[in-house]
């Protein structure tokens, strides 16, 4: 490849890696700036097979850098680029469209409407982000409606109502009002009188089979027009209890030639005989399907904007037939796509977890395995970061995905500069190998490194070296060769073991001496971290034994973690993130 060639590749990776690892707040990759550096310099394209090679090191600079670095160096390299970036945030702190028509309403009314079958997984939280975002926006009314009213296929968890608040409180949020529908079987049995009264619901004894092969052939029920005098009486008995399980439904009457099927003559009431696990409801058999509850509630809490998944389009449908009988004016409606999530093997749903809570295969809803907001909780994960985070996704009605590395970040801006630092040398080969112990000839008693690397006032940890290091078995380099010990000083590895050199920091740069994190092989404290992946074990410095439980520290060069318990054997850290 020609000299100029080359050098050309190189400055053009550079900016093409600087503005890949600001955008995304993480290390650029070789791949990812392959094709807009060739996209950009056609004259590179004869050469395809050399570049990657060339850009390799320069990406792998860039990745060494912090961001502040990365942000000086772009605006050197090409400060156009920089001023679109930053143009690109600004939009992005917009994320969140205007809601339809908020403007006719004195008030915007939102309502969360969870299911409390189990503690909420990573997904449920895009609602409460989203709502009580809205809410703020507009100095609007949030609602949270537990739509508890199937004790048997979505049976409610009595621990879950509460979860669930902890967990909309941890997000940031407070609802202006709770509910449960469970407590208003009453407000629906009596707004059914109505729709009867108006002709616009009836009781059906059919067999369900029999039912859908008369509704897809667009054929009217045999019982759609009985007299109201006796839907009334037989939706009574349907109330007392005198009916089994699927011997009499109450249906509404909508259009049985509706071009939808699912639209035909719906079913609003059915017969459940598995009681309902609230002492409150268990005398209840006759439950209302959600379509109607739901579409109920919105109204008599007066809800102007509802938000929910595309996949539910029928339901608005549904309710809009039920309102029309009222003579009812429906909410504004946001559907919005399904959110995939990244980085777990673990499905999203709550059943899953739960049967794995149950089996002994997770450790409970906080095992940092499982992708469930108790889990983030005790990791260390602050709830601002995934409401922002789920708000950059905004209301797309197509499907969104979600990276955790934008969780992450979220996360790291806030505590990164508040958090400790501190050495933490894993002795796990299961999990990256064991630590290797070197003594050391010469030099300090003790390495000095910085309690945080920018803030000189917080002063410095004191680590014993006296009686010897430990180290990560990866960062043990060659006999003969150097390392700098982090805090500490160069030394240089002999066939008896550390040897130190007295060398100032520029080696690190100028001769490629790596920087690593080290303890004491005399006074450490044993460390257990559990992570997504599984847990770890190794030691930390001996000052990790002072914090108190919740609060973060940052391993230098393993990433952050929050301090979970602390004794005399042993601190346990869930580990939050890099």
């Amino acid at each position: 490849m020609d000299e100029d060639i080359e050098n050309q590749a190189k400055e053009a990776a550079e900016t093409n890696a600087l503005f890949n690892a600001l955008k995304h707040d993480s290390e650029a990759q070789v791949g990812a700036i392959m094709g807009p550096l060739m996209g950009q310099n056609p004259e590179f394209r004869e050469y395809g097979d050399q570049i990657a090679g060339v850009i390799a090191p320069v990406v792998e600079e860039v990745n060494g850098m912090s961001q502040k670095e990365r942000r000086e160096r772009l605006a050197e390299l090409a400060p156009e680029r920089l001023e679109a970036l930053e143009a690109e945030d600004e939009e992005d702190e917009q994320a969140l469209p205007k809601l339809p028509n908020a403007e006719e309403y004195d008030q915007v009314r939102m309502r969360m409407a969870p299911n409390p079958n189990g503690p909420w997984h990573l997904g449920s939280a895009r609602m409460p982000a989203v709502i009580g975002t809205y809410k703020d926006i507009y100095d609007g009314w949030m609602l949270c409606r537990f739509d508890d009213t199937d004790p048997e296929t979505k049976r409610p968890d009595l621990d879950a109502y509460d979860e669930i608040l902890e967990a909309v409180e941890y997000l940031g949020f407070e609802p202006d009002k709770i509910l449960k529908a469970s407590d208003r079987l009453e407000t629906y049995y009596e707004h059914a009188r109505d729709l009867i009264e108006k002709g616009g619901a009836y009781t059906c004894s059919c067999p369900q089979a029999e039912f859908s092969e008369q509704k897809n052939a667009g054929e009217a029920c045999p019982h759609r027009d009985k007299d109201i005098q006796t839907v009334k009486e037989e939706f009574e008995r349907l109330v007392d209890g005198e009916y089994g399980d699927g011997e009499m439904v109450l249906r509404v009457k909508t259009d049985i030639e509706h071009k939808n099927p699912a639209l035909r003559d719906f079913v609003a009431f059915r017969v459940i005989e598995t009681p309902h696990p609230r002492a409150e409801a268990t005398e209840y058999r006759c439950w209302p399907m959600l379509d109607f509850q739901s579409g109920i509630d919105d109204h008599l809490t007066g809800v102007t904007h509802i938000i929910r998944g595309i996949d539910l389009q029928d339901s608005a449908k549904k309710q809009r037939f039920v309102y029309d009988y009222f003579g009812w004016e429906y909410p504004e409606v946001v559907h919005w796509g399904h959110v995939n999530i990244d980085e777990y093997d673990i499905s999203m749903s709550t059943s899953t977890i739960k049967e794995l809570v149950d089996t002994g295969k997770l450790d409970g809803w906080d095992d940092p395995r499982a992708p469930t907001i108790a889990s983030l909780r005790r990791r260390g994960i602050r709830g601002e970061a995934i409401v922002d985070a789920m708000v950059e996704l905004g209301t797309s009605s197509s499907n969104v995905d979600l990276a955790m590395s934008a969780v992450y970040s979220e996360n790291r801006e806030r505590i990164d500069d508040e958090t400790d630092r501190a050495f933490f040398v894993r002795d796990d080969p299961e999990h990256g190998g064991g630590a290797v112990e070197k003594s050391i000839e010469g030099g300090p008693d003790a390495g000095k490194p910085r309690v945080h690397p920018e803030h000189e006032d917080r002063g410095q940890r004191n680590i014993p070296a006296k009686g010897g290091v430990l180290l990560e078995e990866s960062d043990l380099p060659p006999t003969g060769n150097r390392v700098w010990l982090k805090g500490y000083g160069c030394v240089e590895h002999t066939e008896s073991g550390f040897k130190f050199v007295d060398a100032s920091l520029d080696v690190t740069r100028e001769e490629n001496v790596d920087i690593v994190h080290w303890v004491s092989a005399t006074d450490t404290q044993p460390v257990k971290m559990r992570t997504p992946e599984g847990d770890i074990s190794g030691v930390a410095e001996p000052g990790l034994s002072t914090y108190d439980t919740d609060e973060m520290v940052q391993f230098e060069r393993v990433g952050f973690a929050r301090i979970d318990k602390q004794s005399e054997d042993e601190t346990v850290v869930y580990f939050a993130h890099r």
